[in-house]
């Protein structure tokens, strides 16, 4: 482990300051730490790079936020496959499992290569307008289809594999990997799923039959939701960072990726432990 790349979430002091000390730490290891631009602009007169290119420059990538810095870290290293090592500056994370007090043991352990990673499925996303891609995507966590605030119910016609599978009538709708499960599908009343998983949960939210229930289907599977409206405020969202607004008869298509996020796991933790954590279980 000779090279490490070092992100952090924007404008946190706190992250900033660590990654001040965390880089002093690895350069006496005689470790090359690469930081991205505004990073590096922010720790005044350190060299930057474009965030995107730093994947392919590194060995490990080190991520100093929360689950949403690295969920955008993840899918700058695109193909690559560089393993990430998220640390949360704040509370437990799902996906940044490591705490601040574990960093140094943990790091150390990483940079002699005694670590395991957890290999997280990701999925490509396009929406289709009158046959034509309009938008392409790769996501690691969710793509959701929701209405703005004075929109009414969605219709929304669904499909696997060519065949109908229903048409929605909600406020909108859920396509999760196993890691995005406990994101907005959780919250939607979709089911936890274990990130070694191989499928893909199809939530609704809020429908207007009580009938309508989250359904999961294989990982191989190829999802087509096209969405029936007309003069309506309608949104199309990747991992809640990136999207783009949506037309009556867009058509997005989702797909398991050939990409996947690899992820250094705790080697204090693991991820029941996790979900026991976040979601206070056995708490009274």
């Amino acid at each position: 482990m000779k090279r490490i790349g070092i992100y952090i979430k924007r404008k946190n002091p706190t992250a900033v300051q660590v990654a001040r000390e965390v880089s002093d730490w690895l350069a006496q290891r005689g470790i090359e730490v690469f930081f991205e631009e505004g990073l590096a602009a922010e720790m005044g007169g350190a060299q930057g790079y474009p965030g995107r290119s730093i994947p392919a420059m590194v060995n490990l990538i080190l991520v100093l936020g929360g689950d949403g810095t690295l969920i955008s870290v993840a899918r700058q290293v695109g193909d690559l496959k560089t393993p990430i090592l998220g640390v949360n500056l704040g509370s437990l994370g799902f996906l940044t499992e490591v705490t601040l007090d574990e960093l140094y043991p943990v790091l150390e352990r990483v940079i002699q290569g005694d670590f395991t990673v957890s290999d997280r499925m990701m999925m490509d996303v396009v929406v289709l307008r009158q046959g034509q891609k309009v938008g392409r995507f790769r996501v690691l966590n969710d793509v959701v289809i929701n209405k703005g605030a004075l929109a009414r119910i969605i219709d929304m016609e669904a499909s696997v594999d060519d065949v109908y599978l229903t048409t929605f009538k909600a406020d909108g709708l859920i396509i999760s990997t196993p890691t995005g499960s406990t994101a907005y599908n959780l919250a939607a009343g979709g089911p936890i799923m274990s990130p070694g998983l191989h499928c893909l949960v199809i939530s609704p939210i809020c429908p207007h039959m009580l009938t309508n229930r989250p359904i999961i289907v294989p990982d191989e599977s190829i999802i087509r939701i096209e969405v029936k409206f007309q003069d309506e405020d309608v949104v199309f969202t990747a991992d809640g960072q990136v999207g783009m607004p949506l037309q009556g008869g867009d058509i997005v298509e989702v797909r398991r990726s050939k990409s996947s996020t690899l992820l250094v796991k705790s080697p204090s933790k693991d991820f029941f432990q996790v979900l026991r954590t976040k979601l206070k279980w056995g708490e009274r």
